[in-house]
């Protein structure tokens, strides 16, 4: 919808911010919201009260998003903080992620639907394993998009040195990585330097803040956009005198764009029909694209469940049973295998057997380590799996919901890791 020649609607930026212990992440999305006006005034008395608590003597925004006590107590992040704000340029929504090794699994959780990685170096550190770590996850999860804030500037009295090194070494690590685009902001979130308002104390720096840099990048598009892909999530049948025989398929658009006409392929079964009408609301579109949650109804009457997919005629996924895949193991009991998992990828379930680890990533060194094959919390590695049942897939540089995998322990039901398909 347009209003005067523009849209109507602000874009939405989805951020993640990741990096070492103590490098300012919590506090450099405390200060961006301070100082852009985006803190309501009861959040900023439960600050300072929080603050007198612990016995903190200046400000710390940090606490806005340390919203677990155990947080507050060691002043570190553990879980994953959502935080909401807009500006008249855009809509935000930033995931403010751990940065202890140990729970690199939830910096996978952040990331897995951000556009955007945000990652901070304490300036007196430069370049550390959790850097390494943090911007090979990124890479890894396809996130195109990567600024990189070298902050406590204040604590390396404001040196152009030590930027220009820190930078240099970041950017042989970007090439190694192939990643496609990389910002550089030196910043002190503590004092706001470059935050919101362009610092006096950095000078001699003369590219954007780190605000003005996220309302203006410009976000690659081009994800999942031309595959038609729509898993089906349920059936709905209403069952009434108006809709007696309404018959839709309901689920969330993965991929590409549906229209009524369109002649489709259902998966397993490679039954072929035509989209007769999609539906939400109450109301018949001519079209879905992806990301929109809609129902689809077919011109031919075929037996269709939770779990299969809808595709187009000439756009077939992968059908196999044999997948290769990176994962990032999160359960403290190692992975081990010939041990049978649950694998849930999009709204489909299946049982699966892991028949071969191929390497595990040397995060220091991103190289592939094909001597030490033991997976333990937090590694990730390259695997093969066999899985009871075809199931249908693309890679995940191609389309990143289908394809990607979460695995499930059926002893315990807890998620035990991450996939992405190769």
């Amino acid at each position: 919808m347009t209003l005067n020649g523009k849209s109507k609607y602000k874009s939405l930026l989805r951020f993640t911010t990741a990096g070492s212990v103590d490098d300012g992440k919590s506090t450099l999305i405390g200060r961006l919201l301070y100082d852009s006006k985006s803190i309501f005034e009861d959040q900023m008395e439960h600050i300072v009260a929080s603050g007198k608590r612990l016995g903190r003597e200046e400000l710390d925004l940090s606490l806005l998003t340390d919203g677990l006590r155990a947080e507050r107590e060691q002043g570190i992040t553990i879980d994953v903080a959502y935080r909401y704000f807009a500006t008249p340029a855009r809509k935000f929504i930033i995931a403010d992620t751990p940065g202890h090794i140990q729970y690199t699994r939830n910096m996978v959780t952040g990331a897995s639907t951000a556009d955007l990685a945000v990652i901070l170096i304490d300036a007196r550190k430069g370049v550390l394993e959790q850097t390494i770590r943090h911007s090979y996850i990124a890479s890894l999860l396809d996130i195109r998009h990567i600024i990189f804030c070298i902050n406590k500037m204040d604590m390396v009295n404001w040196s152009e040195k030590v930027f220009t090194e820190i930078k240099e070494a970041l950017g042989e690590l970007v090439t190694k990585l192939e990643i496609p685009d990389a910002q550089y902001i030196p910043l002190s979130a503590k004092y706001g330097d470059n935050v919101v308002d362009r610092s006096e104390n950095l000078n001699w720096y003369t590219g954007k803040t780190f605000l003005h840099l996220i309302e203006t990048i410009e976000i690659l598009t081009d994800k999942n956009s031309s595959h038609p892909r729509f898993p089906v999530q349920t059936i709905i049948r209403p069952h009434t005198a108006a809709f007696h025989d309404y018959r839709g398929y309901a689920g969330r658009v993965a991929g590409g764009v549906f229209r009524p006409g369109d002649e489709v392929t259902v998966l397993p079964s490679l039954r072929k029909s035509k989209i007769k009408s999609i539906d939400v609301l109450g109301k018949t579109l001519s079209e879905s694209t992806a990301g929109d949650s809609v129902a689809i109804s077919l011109e031919d009457e075929i037996d269709i469940s939770r779990g299969d997919m809808i595709v187009a005629n000439q756009d077939i996924p992968v059908i196999s049973q044999d997948i290769n895949l990176m994962i990032c193991w999160f359960n403290e009991r190692p992975m081990k295998t010939g041990v049978r998992y649950m694998i849930r990828i999009n709204s489909n379930e299946t049982g699966c057997i892991i028949k071969s680890v191929n390497y595990r990533m040397n995060i220091n060194t991103l190289e592939e380590d094909t001597d030490n094959l033991n997976i333990e919390m937090n590694d990730i590695a390259s695997i093969t799996i066999r899985t009871s049942k075809p199931v249908f897939y693309d890679s995940y540089r191609q389309n990143n919901i289908t394809g990607s995998m979460i695995f499930v322990d059926e002893g315990t039901n807890e998620t035990v890791a991450a996939g992405m398909i190769i």
